[in-house]
């Protein structure tokens, strides 16, 4: 059981997920933290008093409404807008149903598992009584990923097993996917607020083979792909040729791949795992013609 459920159970149940940070004796620490507004200033400023030991790197008020993201190092967590109380775990946007924390991480370092990340969390969670986060504690575990070609060839896929979607004229970007991965939910979500032409190739790494053939049988097969990600009915539609998804499936293990979501720019280039935004506005403009 991670650090953070142990802290949690050192806490009254009117605390809950809130850790209310003791006010300390003021300590000169250099803070070099990137500041996006005049609230964030006034929380940095009280951060300096009421967490000395941590080394601030970025506070932004700005954000998510009444709360204030702060980095510290590989560290993430949160505070209201007077710093008085502190939170540590995940803010999810059930509007955009993105994991706001997850993508942080990861723009904090591409190459970290969210995993390792709130783990990292937890270890420095429990080792400091002053201090809630310690960057100096806790081990951020990196990812360890099997060692794949730097471009992939598609053109031994067939047209079919395909599900297009997005902006048909828009750069084009295909992704391997399992419809039971959280993290190829929120990559979905990530490219429909991108000018790209997704070609979505799901493949069944958790078992998901048969929500797989009711997306790619159904009458209105992107309506059905949100809303198979979004955890709602959809209408799969008679039965239907799926051999194509047999050739997804035949392909990633010809190739090994093994874990999803695999995004593959227009190049060839291929990106495992999920990445934010802006990562991937990048990567694809360095893509080669």
């Amino acid at each position: 059981m991670f650090g953070i459920d142990r802290l949690r159970r050192r806490l009254s149940p009117k605390a809950m997920m809130v850790l209310a940070v003791p006010l300390v004796g003021v300590a000169s620490v250099a803070v070099a933290a990137q500041i996006a507004s005049p609230g964030s200033v006034e929380v940095a400023s009280l951060l300096k008093t009421r967490l000395p030991k941590t080394p601030l790197t970025k506070v932004d008020c700005e954000k998510v409404k009444g709360l204030c993201e702060v980095t510290a190092g590989a560290n993430l967590f949160y505070v209201d807008t007077k710093a008085r109380y502190l939170i540590i775990g995940r803010v999810y946007d059930m509007e955009t149903r993105q994991d706001l924390t997850a993508a942080r991480l990861l723009e904090i370092n591409p190459d970290m598992l969210v995993g390792g990340a709130a783990k990292a969390n937890a270890a420095a969670a429990e080792g400091d009584e002053e201090s809630p986060i310690s960057p100096t504690k806790g081990r951020v575990e990196k990812a360890s990923l099997p060692v794949r070609p730097a471009t992939l060839s598609l053109d031994g896929l067939p047209k079919d097993g395909a599900i297009v979607w997005g902006n048909p004229a828009g750069q084009t970007v295909t992704v391997f996917t399992d419809f039971r991965c959280g993290y190829c939910r929120a990559l979905t979500n990530v490219l429909r607020s991108m000018n790209v032409r997704v070609v979505e190739r799901p493949i069944s790494v958790l078992g998901s083979r048969d929500i797989a053939d009711r997306v790619y049988c159904a009458k209105n097969r992107e309506e059905a792909l949100h809303a198979a990600y979004a955890g709602e009915p959809f209408k799969g539609g008679a039965s239907c040729d799926t051999s194509g998804l047999d050739a997804n499936e035949a392909f990633a293990h010809k190739h090994g791949l093994t874990g999803t979501p695999v995004i593959v720019r227009s190049d060839g280039a291929v990106l495992e795992g999920y990445r934010p935004k802006e990562f991937l506005l990048s990567w694809f403009k360095d893509a080669r013609s």
